[in-house]
Formats: C-alpha cells, sequence, structure tokens
C-alpha cells in the first residue's frame, strides 16, 4: 500500500511538474502580447522584456523541486560554476567595457573613463555588501541546510537571494535604458545564469524543511525583483545620459561581489573544485560567444 501511494504521489508531482512548465511558458508569451499592448518607450520596454525574461528563468529553474527531492552534489557546483563564469563573463563584456565607452563618449579620458568605471564597481560592490550584510547576518546557504528548525533562518536566505538579484535586474535595465546593442544577449545570459541558481534555491529551501510547492514558488518568486529594478535602472538612465556609464559600473561592481563573495566559494565548498572551474570556463566562455556574435 505505501508503495502504491508513493508511486501515485511522484505521478501526481511528475504532472504538477510538467504542468507549471507549461503554464509558466504559456504566461509569459501572454505576458509578452499583452506588453506589445501598452504604449511604453521602447527602451522601458526592452527593459521590461529582459528583466522578464530573467524572471522566467529563475523560475524554471525552481520547477525541478517538485519532481526530485535532491541531485548530486557534484552537479550543483558544476551548475553554480557554470553560472559564475556567465555572470564574469557578462560583468566584463556586457557591463565594463560598455561602461568605459559610455564615459569616454560623454569627454572623459581614458584614464578618467577608467577612475570613474573603478569607483562605481567599488561603491556597487560596497553597497550591495552593506545590503548583504544587514539580511546575511544569520548562516549561509549550508548553514541553513544544517539547522532546518530554526524558520529565521531560511528567511534570512531567501531574503539574501533576493537582494543578489537586484544587481542582475540592474545589469539589464542599465543595459536596455542606453540602447546597448548588446542588450538582449545580456538578458539571454543572465537568465541562462538565473536557471541553476533557481534550482539551487528551491533544493535549498526544500532540504531546510519547506514542502516542496513552498519551495518551488518562493524559489520562483525570487526572480520578480528582476524585472521591478530593470524598469527603474532604465528610466533613470533615461533622464539622465550620464548615469549609463555609472549605473553600468554600479551594476558590474554588484555583480562581480556576489560572484566572487558566494557563488565560487559556495561552488567550491564540497570540495568539487576542478568541476567547477571546468564549468566556469564554460560558461564564461559561452557568454562571451554570445555577447560578441549576438551584439
Amino acid at each position: 500500500m505505501r508503495s502504491e501511494f508513493l508511486t501515485i504521489s511522484s505521478g501526481r508531482l511528475l504532472r504538477l511538474a510538467v504542468g507549471s512548465i507549461l503554464l509558466m511558458a504559456g504566461t509569459g508569451l501572454l505576458i509578452a502580447q499583452g506588453l506589445s499592448w501598452f504604449s511604453l518607450e521602447p527602451r522601458m520596454l526592452r527593459a521590461l522584456e529582459g528583466g522578464a525574461i530573467c524572471a522566467l528563468g529563475t523560475a524554471l529553474g525552481a520547477v525541478p523541486v517538485l519532481v526530485i527531492r535532491g541531485m548530486p552534489v557534484a552537479v550543483s557546483d558544476g551548475l553554480l560554476g557554470f553560472g559564475a563564469g556567465i555572470m564574469l563573463a557578462a560583468t566584463a563584456f556586457s557591463l565594463i567595457v560598455p561602461g568605459l565607452s559610455a564615459a569616454q563618449g560623454l569627454g572623459f579620458s581614458q584614464w578618467g573613463a577608467g577612475a570613474l568605471i573603478s569607483l562605481g564597481i567599488l561603491a556597487g560592490a560596497a553597497g550591495l555588501f552593506m545590503v548583504d550584510a544587514l539580511v546575511s547576518q544569520g548562516p549561509h546557504l549550508a548553514d541553513v541546510a544544517e539547522k532546518p528548525a530554526i524558520p529565521s533562518n531560511i528567511w534570512l536566505f531567501v531574503i539574501a537571494i533576493i537582494a543578489h538579484n537586484i544587481p542582475e535586474g540592474m545589469a539589464v535595465g542599465v543595459s536596455a535604458g542606453g540602447g546597448l546593442a548588446h542588450a538582449d544577449s545580456l538578458a539571454m545570459g543572465i537568465a541562462m545564469q538565473d536557471v541553476p541558481e533557481g534550482l539551487v534555491i528551491a533544493l535549498v529551501l526544500a532540504a531546510a524543511g519547506m514542502s516542496r510547492l513552498n519551495a518551488f514558488l518562493i524559489g520562483a518568486a525570487s526572480g520578480l525583483v528582476e524585472p521591478v529594478f530593470a524598469v527603474l535602472c532604465a528610466w533613470l538612465v533615461e533622464i539622465a545620459a550620464w548615469l549609463l556609464p555609472i549605473g553600468l559600473a554600479l551594476a558590474a561592481g554588484a555583480m562581480l561581489l556576489v560572484v566572487t563573495h558566494e557563488i565560487i566559494p559556495e561552488s567550491r565548498r564540497s570540495g568539487h573544485d576542478k568541476i567547477a572551474s571546468l564549468a566556469l570556463l564554460v560558461g564564461f566562455c559561452l557568454m562571451m560567444l554570445m555577447d560578441t556574435a549576438l551584439a
């Protein structure tokens, strides 16, 4: 009787997962069609679409938690390394290099542009570090999984993940608002990075004691902050051209901090250094190709 119950439950979970994917795909198509009816300024619309794609990537990544209880640690580390490589390439080719060009376009010399972008990178990292210090005074990802009985730790983890999604939305919004050619490839790259991120978030929440459905819903919802900040940053860049290089630098600094302070150390925590490093290189090269070939 127990085995029969487990089979039925697994079947229902599988149908729920497939249904969730189809529902999100259909919802994405409806949203895309609905956005075309709004008379938004083209760059604002582009930012909203890019942010929505990133949020959808996070939601899709969270779907497997409905049908699997866990995943091999080596696979998880590889996915994190892959995402780190994408983020590093996006930071370099989609944010820093265009930021230098934008600063020079405003009349800065090469030294001046480099100094401005450097200050922006440091300011962006410092800002996110302060936010991270405020919302992540509890344990990190591994500590949450080890102490499932403390609900406050789970919520601190969720808030920290949401805060880490803000730079991604900023990057998409600044690129789209500035009319940069690679804005679409940047959004696609971040969405690809968000897929394993959404999966890891949902799995950690499930391991911490949440139901699969709640872990999926929270993991999927964690990406909704991206379209919000994408539109906000696109609007800010629209009203002041000089904000473009500063915005790109701030987003670059915040993303660099996320990668170096959280993602890379987490991918190497369990001893799968070679897998994580190889996956990072693959992710970096893939995003570099997207930035240079699709721009």
